[in-house]
């Protein structure tokens, strides 16, 4: 493994729940959660359009508009999603939920991409997962089917499946062409698709324009930085390495989640959860030395 996909997952790793708090603070001013998804992708999108220029699209062929269509689709419902579940949810319970990810990849990478894991990279998944035990039995509802009646819990189960199935399209795309034009491509046909989700929910845009204060605004743009950086990174990681392997290295970020729930959230039972994140990195080290 390279240093640059070693810094490349580190910065996902960091960059992932620091955006998760930006998007929980936002929804704490009231702000629509499909809103802050739009207003993410569209301002990374004007932010590509400094790249639009050195893309030939007549290159690009109709394969990799079905896929990147069909990634742009599984992303918008995947990020509303994600960030409904951070309106109410607590960031330390439902950032591990986010590590059976990587089973659902690795299901459609196999199907899709043909990528078949080792012995190892299922024993490192498996503890990812086992260590999530630890975290949900935390809740009042403990590791039980009740949990599921919990509608944070539902918004972040379909996030991830959404994005799991999303991270399959996003290989594909960068397959098709390149690292760059895919991160472009994700932000705009994102931008297009979460326009759409605004307006089958008949959310005001200029009523959530005027909800965002100098404060929100400051959010607002950290948050886009955040998930530039975690997007980028994620595609650099993809195009060095198998989809699901990679998805399994970035639950490192359930720490994080954890540390920033604690620090900035206030919320409680860290030590349980840290049991349960330290299995999930010993999962992730396994799967880095055995790969």
């Amino acid at each position: 493994m390279s240093v640059l996909v070693i810094v490349a997952i580190l910065l996902r790793v960091l960059s992932n729940p620091m955006g998760n708090v930006f998007q929980k603070q936002l929804t704490k001013k009231t702000i629509s959660p499909l809103f802050i998804n739009f207003g993410t992708y569209l301002l990374l999108g004007i932010a590509c359009l400094l790249y639009i220029p050195f893309i030939n699209i007549s290159l690009l062929s109709a394969e990799f508009w079905l896929y990147a269509f069909l990634g742009g689709i599984m992303g918008a419902l995947g990020n509303a999603l994600l960030i409904k579940a951070f309106e109410k949810g607590d960031l330390s319970v439902l950032g591990p939920i986010n590590s059976y990810k990587s089973v659902i990849s690795i299901i459609f990478g196999i199907i899709l991409l043909g990528e078949i894991p080792s012995v190892w990279g299922i024993l490192g998944i498996i503890l990812i997962i086992g260590g999530s035990y630890f975290v949900l039995d935390t809740t009042e509802e403990r590791f039980s089917w009740r949990l599921l009646k919990q509608k944070e819990i539902q918004y972040r189960i379909g996030a991830m499946v959404f994005s799991a199935i999303e991270a399959i399209f996003i290989k594909k795309t960068i397959l098709l062409s390149s690292i760059e034009i895919s991160f472009v491509s994700w932000c705009w046909i994102g931008a297009l698709f979460s326009f759409v989700i605004l307006f089958l929910f008949k959310i005001e845009v200029r009523t959530e324009i005027h909800k965002v204060d100098k404060f929100s605004l400051h959010k607002f743009l950290y948050l886009v930085i955040c998930v530039g950086i975690m997007q980028f990174t994620t595609n650099y990681v993809f195009d060095h390495m198998p989809v699901g392997y990679a998805l399994s290295l970035f639950q490192l970020s359930v720490i994080v989640s954890i540390f920033f729930g604690y620090k900035i959230f206030k919320e409680t039972n860290i030590r349980k959860k840290l049991i349960g994140a330290i299995i999930m990195v010993a999962g992730s080290v396994i799967i880095i030395l055995m790969k």
